[in-house]
Formats: C-alpha cells, structure tokens, sequence
C-alpha cells in the first residue's frame, strides 16, 4: 500500500512533515533517481532508494529505533531553527547528538519567547502533536502591560479576528500583579505564528514576557535550568503517543534513575557552559560569509 513520501520519511525520523515538504519543494529530495514532487506516494520495499541532499537515507528506522522524547527550557533569544546563516545560538545547539536519528523540535516558540519546547525522534509523533486537528493544549505564562477589564477578557474568551482567522483563548487566569502589569496564565488548542501574543494585542495590550509552560499533560520539569534539557522516560513518553494515537513504546533509552540523575546533571552543566561561552563569541564576533558559500536549512 503506497503513502505519501513525506509521511514516510517523518515517521522514519527525517523531520517534521512540514520540513519534508520544504525539502521537496526545494528539489532535495529524490525517489530511485527521480526529482520527488509534492503528492508523491512510495510502495516500501528494498529495492526503494530515497535520497535527501543526494544521500540515500534509510526508511526503515522506525521499525527498530526506540521513540525518544526531550523536554528543553528554552531561553529566549534562540531561534527555532536548524540553521541561522546569521550564526544566532538555535534549539538545536545544545541537544544530545544523535546517531541513525534526528531531534525534530514539535512546533516552535518565536526568538523573544521562552519555556517548554518538546523534541523526538519521532516525525510522526513531532506531526501529530502539532497537528490543530488533535487539539493538544498548550498553556502559557504571560506578562502583559496595559488595561485589562473583563469586557477585554470576554472578547478573548468568545474570540477575536486575527489576519488569518478568528481565534480565541481556551481559559484566562489571573495570577498576579499589580496596575497595567499583570499576570496571566492562559491555554489554548493551536499553534499559530505568535497566536498569544497578536491575541493580546488586538484588545490593545501588549505582552512583556511570555513562558510556555505546558503541553498536554507535560509541564515544565521543576528545577530545569534556562538551556537544560531533560529526557523522558516511559509513563511520559506513551502519553503523548497514546494522545495523538501512536502505539505505546515497550522499552526506553532512559538510563536508571540513579545514573540518570548523575549523567543529567553533568549534561546539563556542560551544555550550558559550552553554550554561554558559544553565545558569548557570537556576540563579540561578528560573523562572515564567503561569497559563493550557500547556507541551507528553514527551521
């Protein structure tokens, strides 16, 4: 039975369908020789070879390689991107390397905007959650700055119109703050382009600061420094399968929690000492391009 080459690839741990897509629509990606097209669909077999960037990639990861899951706080100023032809400090950087897979980041938060951003292995899992059609509920803490009544939080509640739809907040809680700054903790099911931040804005308030921290049922882990990550095991993992429909995972990469503990915190400390410094020379160094060098990669 044929699919669609992008959802092959996703599931085999390749990116995000959205990345795919990119990929194919850019001329990177090839089915037995041909230039690939978006719609087109592959029976597979052994004698199938896809190549992104030329290089043949294999299609069968899915079967043998275990889902893994990181949870990461991200800071702001990173971007959520792969590659920043700028040489600006991504998601990416900090992450555990990989071999045989890929971290693919499960949606985004913009560059001013920092909290929980979930990873996997797992392009279809990354899709799925992402998908508006599941309904996955994302929770934000957000600092805003202006007059706030409760005519301005019925329109947010009911819905207001947005360039590209009406939109609305699924709940508003009031948890703090005093004058024209003011706390809230709010939720919705989608993940448009700075859907928090343009919703608060069409009442006339703007958004000072703004924390994922919630999706789904997963929180952001207490005690995870800015720039830390961390690995989840089993219970959290299936979770997010079961939600979005996915078969439950039978084994995980997670070591035992006394190594766990060790191995995480030294991770942690390393990651955020190499980056600091990274980050550091950026900013001091100003980068450079050589003429005729191409730079690739979206997101």
């Amino acid at each position: 039975m044929s699919e669609k080459l992008q959802k092959v690839l996703a599931r085999a741990g390749h990116g995000s369908r959205r990345e795919i897509e990119t990929l194919i629509s850019a001329g990177r990606v090839s089915i037995d020789g041909k230039l690939a097209t978006l719609g087109d669909r592959v029976e597979l077999d052994k004698s199938l070879k896809i190549r992104i960037d030329g290089h043949i990639v294999s299609i069968n990861e899915s079967a043998t390689e275990v889902c893994r899951v990181l949870a990461y706080y991200k800071p702001e100023g990173e971007l959520c991107t792969r590659n920043d032809p700028e040489g600006r400090p991504t998601v990416f950087d900090r992450l555990p390397r990989l071999r045989g897979a890929r971290w693919i980041a499960v949606g985004r938060l913009d560059v001013n905007t920092c909290g929980l951003l979930l990873f996997t292995t797992d392009g279809e899992l990354a899709n799925r959650l992402m998908h508006p059609s599941r309904e996955v509920e994302r929770e934000y803490a957000v600092r805003v700055f202006g007059q706030i009544d409760e005519d301005k939080i019925r329109q947010l509640s009911r819905g207001v119109q947005l360039e590209d739809g009406p939109a609305s907040f699924k709940t508003i809680k009031f948890t703090g703050g005093e004058g024209i700054n003011q706390w809230y903790n709010v939720t919705l099911t989608e993940g448009r382009n700075r859907e928090v931040r343009r919703l608060w804005e069409a009442v006339g308030v703007q958004v000072s600061r703004l924390i994922r921290v919630r999706y789904g049922d997963i929180p952001l882990p207490k005690g995870l420094p800015r720039g830390g990550w961390t690995e989840l095991d089993l219970e959290p993992t299936n979770y997010l399968r079961e939600l979005v429909g996915l078969p439950p995972e039978t084994v995980s990469k997670v070591p035992v929690e006394k190594d766990r503990r060790r191995t995480k915190a030294n991770q942690i400390r390393r990651a955020v000492k190499r980056h600091t410094q990274v980050s550091g020379s950026r900013r001091t160094t100003k980068p450079t391009r050589n003429a005729g060098q191409a730079k690739s990669g979206k997101r």
